[in-house]
């Protein structure tokens, strides 16, 4: 696959204040996936990526949480204390070894972003959780990506890619979809509060515009079905039936015949 921001180096944000209204799409993504932290066990978490690495997981069983950043940004892995410096798109990390894996507003700064997701997928073990969280390019955020004094501007200047296409990636490598859920029916520009969630227009799109939510939310979980081998069948071996040569047949035939004659 040709990769998405061949072009360009990506502007990867280092924190959510980097992102117009970063603090409120943090704490909508940490409200959706706080009943889903519980659900997941295992022995190791991985974060990819700062934004990651700033998601509230202390409700999960999990107790081993290790952060993975960008060694272009390397100079801030002091001030949030990852735990391995490597790239995102080729983890330093042994196959199926990591149980629950967080890539939160990765695909839209990566020059491959299906990549990304192949190495997420490589470093989980089967029946492992990916979370993945993004902007949807079909919602008021995305048509900030249109209007000419902002399509410039970060994080608008990106490749927003479509939670079906996202999904679609997760079926070709054998994911199970648990949930896609969207929120903040905003443009997510301007200030914003809190208060705003509660506001007519957020409770009317949150009820009957779902698809079109600002950020979405898929977990999805890696199925690996076993390999069975197939014994081969048993066959009774045939009987042992000797050759009968016509040749020989003729020659006793012409014995005979000369013996009658004489």
């Amino acid at each position: 696959m040709k990769p998405a921001l061949a072009f360009r180096q990506p502007n990867y944000p280092q924190s959510w204040q980097d992102l117009p209204n970063g603090n409120i799409i943090l704490s909508a993504i940490d409200e959706v996936l706080k009943p889903w932290w519980q659900r997941f066990f295992g022995y190791h978490l991985l974060k990819i990526g700062a934004l990651s690495h700033e998601i509230s997981c202390q409700s999960s069983p999990i107790k081993h949480q290790v952060s993975c950043f960008n060694p272009l940004i390397a100079d801030s892995v002091t001030d949030y204390k990852a735990n391995i410096v490597g790239e995102l798109d080729d983890l330093p990390l042994l196959e199926h070894s990591v149980d629950v894996c967080l890539l939160s507003h990765v695909l839209e700064f990566s020059l491959d972003p299906h990549h990304v997701i192949r190495e997420a997928n490589r470093a989980l073990i089967p029946n492992g959780y990916l979370i993945i969280t993004g902007f949807n390019p079909l919602s008021l955020a995305g048509l900030n990506r249109v209007i000419p004094y902002r399509k410039k501007q970060s994080p608008w200047n990106e490749h927003f890619f479509s939670p079906m296409r996202v999904k679609d990636w997760l079926h070709l490598m054998g994911f199970e979809i648990l949930t896609d859920e969207r929120c903040l029916h905003s443009s997510l520009t301007g200030k914003m509060n809190k208060k705003g969630s509660t506001s007519f227009w957020h409770k009317f799109a949150s009820n009957y515009l779902t698809s079109f939510g600002s950020v979405y939310i898929i977990i999805a979980k890696k199925r690996v079905l076993p390999l069975t081998p197939i014994k081969p069948k048993w066959q009774i071996r045939a009987r042992f039936n000797p050759v009968k040569v016509p040749t020989m047949n003729v020659h006793s035939n012409t014995k005979n015949r000369n013996k009658t004659a004489l």
